[in-house]
């Protein structure tokens, strides 16, 4: 990981990682099936961003598809399996808590004739992300920053006492350094859908910023919430759209409640990540979004754009929107997000500096995790709502047109 560059975490054409800042590149070709509702009414263009190397030789070269069926058609039923090898596909991956669809392997003509078929409602080719962060003298000034309404900053951090206690967050990432000092043996592997294994370790370093800076005994938000890493990008922070989905979907089935899941990653936009993405959150998870790192409206974004997860710009130590940051109405508030410090995989005590919409959505993790320990039967809608009230009103400069000019605290959570 680099240290102070700004990073945003790209699918390979579909979604990112918003690494400090994570992007989703573009998709590689429109979906075959007729389009599927956007989140919002805004037509706009995809920022590009660093695309998968698919072999596409039309008609020959077979790759992964991300197929979404109509519903009342089971993806997990034999049905399901049996309607991908009608048409010559193989099943990588099925889904069932968050989409109902498949990740299949197929030619681009099989893929035109499946996504023809009756029980299917969309086919996208997938895509690539990759990553786009009292106790005196914290080592994060965001940390400092959070727990008062104006600068200048008195080098303190204070939490409830609750500090996130009976409250887990799911990192959906590049996997953390479970071991690190800094969690305190609060934090373990979910899964790996790199590895597609049990163990998701970090190789690249931004799934253990995140943690530590929603969690960690010294660079955390809530000091005293469980960590669990969903590794969905590899060692270089890439992945593709399969794999994230396929992080959500576990999220989905297997959350201990009250939880709150982090998405440091994104994209342009894209209805199948959407749509996994709302339907997590109507299970009760609640969902933190860096809004992206390419100075632009973060309604461009998936999934940033969708509107019942927390979106999260980020701040400079100033109170200032970083000059990368995503702006516009579909954020929700901002976090601080430049020159973060927080835990790093090279070692069970090292750290690093980072900087990134990345670094300020895992703030805001921590924030709803702090909340959901006082009030664990507090439905998303209800933790969002709260956070943002409790933001302080007018203080981000240069907040962008459009946005909404708040900025996270913490006291009263």
């Amino acid at each position: 990981m680099t240290g102070r560059r700004a990073r945003h975490v790209r699918l390979r054409g579909v979604v990112a990682a918003l690494g400090v800042a994570a992007t989703l590149v573009n998709v590689p070709a429109p979906a075959y099936a007729g389009p599927a509702a956007r989140d919002d009414d805004h037509g706009a263009r995809a920022d590009h961003g660093t695309r998968a190397g698919h072999g596409t030789r039309a008609g020959h070269a077979r790759q992964v598809y991300v197929v979404t069926l109509a519903p009342g058609a089971g993806a997990a039923s034999r049905a399901g399996r049996e309607l991908a090898a009608r048409y010559g596909a193989s099943v990588d991956r099925t889904y069932g808590a968050a989409l109902n669809g498949l990740a299949v392997r197929a030619r681009a003509d099989q893929a035109l004739r499946l996504a023809a078929d009756p029980a299917v409602a969309s086919v996208v080719p997938d895509t690539g992300v990759r990553t786009r962060a009292g106790q005196q003298r914290p080592p994060s000034w965001g940390l400092d920053r959070i727990d008062q309404r104006r600068l200048p900053l008195d080098k303190s951090y204070t939490a409830p006492r609750r500090a996130g206690r009976g409250v887990t967050v799911y990192v959906i990432d590049t996997g953390v350094r479970t071991s690190h000092k800094d969690f305190g043996g609060r934090a373990r592997s979910g899964r790996d859908f790199v590895q597609n294994d049990g163990t998701a370790q970090d190789g690249n370093g931004h799934g253990t910023q995140v943690a530590a800076t929603v969690a960690g005994s010294a660079h955390g938000v809530a000091k005293r919430a469980r960590i669990v890493a969903v590794r969905v990008l590899d060692d270089r922070g890439t992945g593709t759209l399969a794999q994230v989905l396929a992080g959500i979907d576990w999220v989905t089935r297997h959350a201990r409640k009250p939880a709150v899941a982090n998405l440091s990653l994104g994209g342009p936009p894209n209805a199948q990540l959407d749509a996994a993405v709302r339907a997590s959150i109507a299970s009760g998870v609640t969902y933190t979004v860096a809004a992206g790192n390419e100075n632009g409206p973060a309604s461009r974004s998936s999934p940033a754009r969708v509107r019942q997860a927390l979106t999260v710009g980020a701040t400079d130590r100033r109170d200032a929107r970083a000059a990368f940051s995503n702006r516009g109405r579909a954020l929700d508030l901002f976090a601080p997000g430049v020159s973060i410090r927080s835990a790093s995989h090279r070692s069970d005590t090292a750290s690093a500096v980072s900087s990134g919409t990345s670094m300020a959505a895992p703030h805001v993790a921590g924030a709803a995790a702090l909340y959901l320990s006082g009030h664990p039967s507090a439905r998303p809608a209800e933790v969002a709502k709260a956070v943002v009230r409790r933001a302080v009103q007018g203080r981000v400069t240069a907040a962008g047109s459009g946005s909404p000019n708040k900025l996270l605290q913490v006291n009263g959570a």
